[in-house]
């Protein structure tokens, strides 16, 4: 944990977080799972919240908030990660301080259980920005971090989607979204942090990787510009390079965070032909959300305002 700020000193604080983007309408969910989602995206705002308005950091707190959401079996990352051609869970998780540019990832993980967690101590404890496959599994056994069998991954929802994927001319059940999770937070201090975590997609080739655990494509902060955790269509953000893009655009054309965020989401990603969203929020504290989707599961929390949604507004 970093150090807390003394009391008498407090500054504006703000938290995002995401559980996807996807094509999806509200027909598409029950009640009782919009429910579902609900609480889990709850627990997890509140969860990170708690950390920035007691004094702590940016870093603890997206950190807190993404691991609860891979223990969720309902978001695709962690518990609940969708399979890959072979059957198997290869998950991939990043997470970077905006103060001093640092950041870790890990990438093609199968046994790490919280993989936000592994992405943070390949950035504090390692020479390194990413590790993947055994190596990163191996190095968060290494360091006594919690590991479990794949099984424990895997969800009667995860197995029956990739069992139908894989029967001929089927179309896989369940919600059409970008499976991952994120975060990105301002705290007291004025730091940013950002920190996104995913299965992946499902009956993907063994070994591939997708924008979340690129820096500067699925996330990305830095203190003198903004902090974004992005989801959708992993080869078009790691060609874009979305999250670095939209700092990029604050910095070099000295423009707003909204502004930055819709020429990156509705003009170069549409123009490209790819779908997703980010969560964004800058050093001063203003924040957004955009998607070219028809819904995401996102939340904001600051002092004055809490809000959960889940499609288009």
């Amino acid at each position: 944990m970093e150090k807390i700020q003394p009391p008498g000193l407090k500054g504006k604080i703000v938290l995002l977080i995401h559980g996807g983007a996807g094509n999806f309408k509200e027909s598409d969910l029950t009640p009782v799972q919009q429910k579902i989602y609900e609480k889990y995206l709850r627990e997890a705002l509140e969860e990170g919240y708690k950390i920035l308005d007691g004094g702590g950091s940016a870093l603890d707190a997206v950190e807190a908030s993404v691991k609860l959401m891979e223990d969720a079996p309902v978001f695709n990352a962690g518990k609940g990660s969708v399979l890959n051609k072979e059957g198997h869970v290869e998950m991939d998780a990043s997470i970077m301080h905006g103060k001093d540019l640092k950041a870790g990832a890990v990438a093609v993980v199968r046994n790490v259980k919280n993989p936000i967690s592994a992405a943070r101590m390949v950035m504090e404890k390692s020479n390194h920005v990413l590790l993947a496959g055994n190596g990163a599994d191996e190095f968060a056994k290494s360091i006594g971090m919690e590991m479990e069998e794949e099984d424990y991954f895997i969800t009667p929802s995860s197995f029956e989607q990739w069992k139908k994927a894989n029967e001929p001319a089927s179309v896989p059940k369940g919600i059409n979204k970008h499976g991952t999770v994120g975060a990105v937070a301002l705290d007291q201090n004025g730091n940013l942090a950002a920190a996104t975590s995913t299965g992946g997609v499902l009956n993907k080739l063994p070994g591939r990787v997708g924008d979340s655990p690129i820096i500067g494509a699925g996330t990305y902060a830095d203190n003198n510009s903004c902090a974004v955790s992005a989801t959708g269509h992993g080869e078009y953000f790691i060609r874009l390079t979305i999250a670095r893009s939209i700092a990029a655009l604050m910095e070099y054309k000295k423009i707003s965070l909204e502004q930055a965020v819709n020429e990156v989401i509705h003009e170069r990603l549409h123009k490209s032909g790819g779908t997703g969203g980010v969560i964004a929020v800058d050093k001063n504290g203003n924040f957004t959300v955009s998607h070219n989707t028809t819904g995401m599961f996102r939340a904001w929390r600051t002092e004055k305002r809490c809000e959960i949604r889940f499609f288009k507004e």
